[in-house]
């Protein structure tokens, strides 16, 4: 086993927790969840979700990883508590499966860079996404990103993820700024943000059991939770940092990047007229690439955008890599290089089907949201509320300033309100997938 590694500073754990966060679940699942279930509606349950389930469920994560200094699963057995491997277990394998379709939706981004350049998509975004999202081609360039997202980690911590994700994170939210600023000008984006930040109540009731699950699915999604990521980049802290203030920053700059993404997606769909209740994992890629189309500097713009979206996928993707990564190197001899070329190999391996026919990745991606993250989520708060409990408190004080009390909020929310959420999206959830039929692979 090699010495394992920490991170330099704070800011380079903060920043690429951050990263693991602010990825393609901002920029490419939130908005079109978002317009796919009612907008503002939407919103407002995630948000909801992301501070009251979101911070809790963080914090139960940073304590395992922490106290610890151990890959998501062996942290476990470090504890005390062998059995309860399988929660790690089952971390680690959510963030593999969402890998393996993610790197597939990070070779879209490549292809829509080089077609920002040339313009290829401008007379024809919707056919020009049937070409480019499966197949050969779709195939070689999720090759490509697994490629760069290998070769990240295979530099390690310090090296590798923090100085990557000190570079991407600022990068990202400027650029997006920057977007932002500009669909403001256009004539119509008030309608977009009417429909973003205007909750429609009558609505949300109507459909509040379809939205339930997207909305805190997506929380899950876009903080990286249940994946092992945030347990696997706490292990690497050495010091007694203030666990409450990182992960108050971290989702709320999470939330922030996730707003900005929408301020710049659908500003952008109503400008141009654009429906932007199309469904689909094609549907950021659809309507942006034809608002983009239609704008003075069309080529400038649609470059910009998704050279941001390709920056947000790698900061992520490099998080699930290297919580397998972070086991691999943990129990075996071999060198970090050789792990993430291997394991980088695997995951290719298993997003195959996913780059080769839509239907398989909206599958995978299904039931990621659905099944996989609440079901890793709620174990943790599981065992970090009624197994560990007290000991979980007493590492989660560590390095902050508050007493006991606010501890014990933490720990009976996480034990009953929380783990109740939790339990109701996962039947929520699991009502969609068995009741839809999407539970059924696309054979």
């Amino acid at each position: 086993m090699s010495e394992r590694e920490t991170w330099a500073t704070r800011a380079g754990f903060i920043l690429a927790a951050v990263g693991s966060a602010v990825g393609l679940g901002n920029i490419w699942q939130f908005p079109f969840k978002t317009a796919q279930f009612g907008g503002a509606s939407f919103l407002l349950v995630y948000l909801i979700a992301a501070l009251g389930i979101g911070i809790p469920a963080m914090l139960a994560e940073f304590v395992i990883g922490r106290k610890t200094n151990l890959n998501t699963i062996d942290a476990f057995e470090k504890l005390g508590y062998r059995n309860w491997r399988i929660v790690g277990a089952i971390g680690l394998a959510t963030g593999f499966w969402i890998l393996s379709y993610y790197s597939v939706v990070g070779g879209w981004v490549l292809r829509y860079i080089g077609g920002s350049i040339t313009g290829a998509y401008f007379s024809d975004p919707a056919a020009y996404f049937g070409q480019v999202s499966a197949g050969p081609e779709a195939l070689a360039l999720h090759a490509v990103f697994m490629a760069l997202v290998v070769g990240i980690v295979a530099l390690g911590i310090e090296d590798g993820i923090e100085k990557a994700t000190k570079l991407m994170v600022p990068s990202v939210v400027v650029m997006l700024v920057g977007l932002a600023a500009f669909a403001f000008t256009l004539p119509g984006a008030s309608e977009g943000y009417a429909y973003f930040l205007s909750p429609d109540f009558g609505a949300l009731a109507a459909n509040f059991t379809e939205i339930v699950p997207f909305a805190v699915g997506q929380a899950f999604f876009s903080l990286s939770l249940g994946m092992g990521a945030m347990i696997t980049y706490a292990s690497y802290i050495d010091g007694d940092e203030s666990l409450f203030a990182d992960s108050v920053t971290i989702v709320v700059l999470n939330s922030f990047v996730g707003i900005l993404a929408g301020l710049v997606v659908l500003p952008l769909l109503f400008a141009q007229g654009i429906d932007p209740n199309t469904s689909g994992a094609g549907a950021v890629f659809v309507s942006v690439a034809t608002a983009f189309a239609e704008l003075p500097a069309g080529q400038v713009l649609g470059f910009v955008f998704f050279v941001v979206v390709l920056i947000a996928a790698l900061s992520s993707a490099i998080s699930l890599l290297e919580v397998v990564v972070s086991w691999a190197v943990d129990n075996t001899s071999y060198s970090r290089p050789v792990i993430a070329t291997g394991l980088g190999g695997v995951i290719f391996a298993l997003g195959i089907p996913s780059a080769w026919d839509t239907a398989w990745l909206t599958w995978f991606d299904n039931l990621a949201y659905q099944l996989l993250l609440p079901l890793s989520v709620l174990g943790i708060l599981v065992f970090a509320g009624w197994v560990f409990g007290r000991p979980a408190l007493g590492e989660l004080l560590k390095g902050s300033d508050f007493g006991d009390g606010v501890g014990l909020t933490w720990l009976w929310t996480a034990r009953t309100v929380v783990i109740v959420a939790v339990v109701g999206t996962l039947l929520l959830g699991l009502q969609t997938l068995f009741v839809g039929g999407a539970i059924v692979p696309p054979l």
